[in-house]
């Protein structure tokens, strides 16, 4: 982990942890406390498999359109799908895919 990783982390947990407290007190609910436990965790690791299979099962798109979706270039998709290439998608491209994965393309689109 970076220094900048783990100083994010770092606030990232004390965020939680002060939003913990605010919430035992009752000035934030549990509603607002799930999405900051949503909120602050990191997105899971992309294998190349999991994305070729995210973009073809859920989006059911080429590669081209999956890249326009999530604001990156065609190579940078095939990269990410090549197992010999080692790129993997980081920050707010894994927080897109993860939305994807997890509630459809719906989810970017409205």
């Amino acid at each position: 982990m970076t220094n900048q990783n783990a100083k994010n982390s770092r606030v990232l947990q004390e965020l939680l942890e002060t939003t913990a407290e605010l919430s035992a007190y009752g000035l934030v609910s549990k509603t607002d406390m799930a999405r900051m436990r949503v909120l602050c965790e990191e997105p899971p690791e992309y294998t190349p498999e999991r994305i070729v299979s995210i973009r073809t099962a859920i989006a059911k798109m080429s590669q081209a359109v999956f890249a326009a979706l999530l604001n990156v270039s065609m190579s940078t998709v095939q990269k990410w799908e090549s197992p010999v290439a080692n790129n993997r998608p980081s920050g707010a491209s894994a927080r897109l895919l993860q939305l994807v994965e997890t509630k459809g393309v719906k989810a970017l689109l409205f």
